[in-house]
């Protein structure tokens, strides 16, 4: 049986901890938050709590970091005494691998990990980077924990980690922001607010299991759509005119600049 601790109740941490209840019963996994009312949703779960993070930590086998950023040297401040061949994975976000090494110990096998908020409904993606301490065991075993919030990729370094940040971490809201301005057209033009969402979520939902489940390119699907002189050639023009695919590229670019920063 794989031990885990998991500190930080969060939202992410929750998300975590039930997927690994549900898809890995074997694991034994133990929460450690000092508010009570954080832990009270766990042990609604049937989940283990403590709020102490070293009484979590003390027979893990692997220790989940799913602390806010700010919080990052606080714990690990703590827990670096007691922890020595635990495998330690960090979901916190913005936080380089190599700072994780200086801050718990250049001889532990570290994952970094980089996850966005669909993981709450078992939809995420996570992109993730192993340091040289990280075995093949190892790696599996964290991809198996990951995995139960969504797809996992992997990559080889932190800039990589900080474009992933730019793209599907913060990839969310930028489809929430599509989604609101086309219910925001549709009821420009008299549909109510109810039918309009209904509208587009589906079309959203539909749209991206066309782009997963058909080898055919989203250029190709799009120009499938497109039929010469109609509706939605008229839209497409007008969203080229106004040059909205280098807007998403500069926004996203711009993402990208703010994980770097924020990294050093």
């Amino acid at each position: 049986m794989t031990h885990i601790a998991l500190i930080g109740g969060g939202n992410m941490g929750f998300a975590l901890a039930v997927g690994v209840t549900k898809a890995l019963p074997d694991h034994h996994l133990n929460v450690a938050d000092p508010i009570a009312s954080q832990r009270e949703r766990f042990d609604a779960e049937g989940i283990a709590t403590t709020s102490s993070n070293t009484d979590a930590v003390e027979d893990a086998d692997v220790v989940v970091l799913a602390v806010k950023p700010q919080s990052i040297e606080i714990v690990t401040e703590e827990l670096r005494p007691i922890i020595d061949d635990q495998l330690v994975i960090s979901i916190a976000a913005g936080t380089p691998l190599q700072k994780l090494s200086d801050l718990l110990g250049e001889q532990l096998a570290i994952v970094r990990c980089m996850p966005n908020t669909p993981a709450l409904v078992g939809e995420g993606i996570t992109g993730m980077l192993a340091n040289a301490n990280v075995s093949n065991e190892q790696r599996s075993l964290a991809e198996s924990i990951l995995s139960v919030c969504g797809a996992v990729v992997w990559f080889e370094s932190d800039d990589d980690l900080d474009k992933v940040t730019a793209l599907s971490g913060s990839g969310p809201a930028y489809f929430f922001y599509l989604i609101e301005s086309l219910v925001a057209a549709g009821e420009s033009m008299g549909l109510s607010h109810d039918a309009a969402l209904r509208l587009v979520v589906q079309t959203a939902i539909g749209a991206s299991a066309m782009v997963s489940q058909d080898d055919t390119h989203p250029t190709e699907l799009r120009k499938n759509v497109t039929s010469p002189g109609g509706t939605t050639e008229a839209a497409l023009n007008h969203l080229t005119q106004q040059q909205v695919d280098q807007q998403f590229v500069a926004a996203v670019t711009a993402a990208y600049e703010r994980a770097r920063e924020l990294a050093t």
